[in-house]
């Protein structure tokens, strides 16, 4: 590890926040072409909640408490989740074309959140 890496915080060194950064880079670039009539709309609420992701896990490794931490990771869940349907919304409107790449970087984010969930589980403190 570099001395660049002991400078960032915690939440910053977490593979599960690095790639949910990507993602929200992703959903910024997919949306922009979205038709102008939905910048209120749906793309708003898309990049909302694919910025409260990893504002979230950001957020929980700050908590003070193991509970804590899993509630904010739970909330990061959530928003990835409401997300992901408000693409499937979106591609069936007509806005975008379904994007495996962002498909596959939404799954690779579910599956690291729950993995961090299962073990602070397993740690058991709180």
């Amino acid at each position: 590890m570099g001395n660049g890496e002991l400078s960032k915080r915690a939440h910053e060194r977490l593979d599960v926040w690095q790639e949910a950064m990507r993602l929200v880079e992703m959903i910024y670039t997919l949306t922009a072409g979205f038709p102008a009539d939905e910048r209120f709309g749906l793309t708003t609420q898309i990049r909302r909640a694919a910025v409260s992701v990893p504002s979230n896990i950001a957020e929980g490794a700050a908590r003070r408490s193991t509970a804590e931490y899993q509630r904010f990771l739970s909330i990061a869940r959530g928003s990835l989740s409401e997300m992901s349907t408000q693409l499937q919304i979106a591609t069936r409107l007509g806005y975008m074309q379904s994007d495996p790449d962002t498909d596959a970087s939404v799954d690779r984010v579910f599956a690291k959140l729950t993995a961090l969930m299962n073990a602070l589980t397993t740690r058991g403190d709180s």
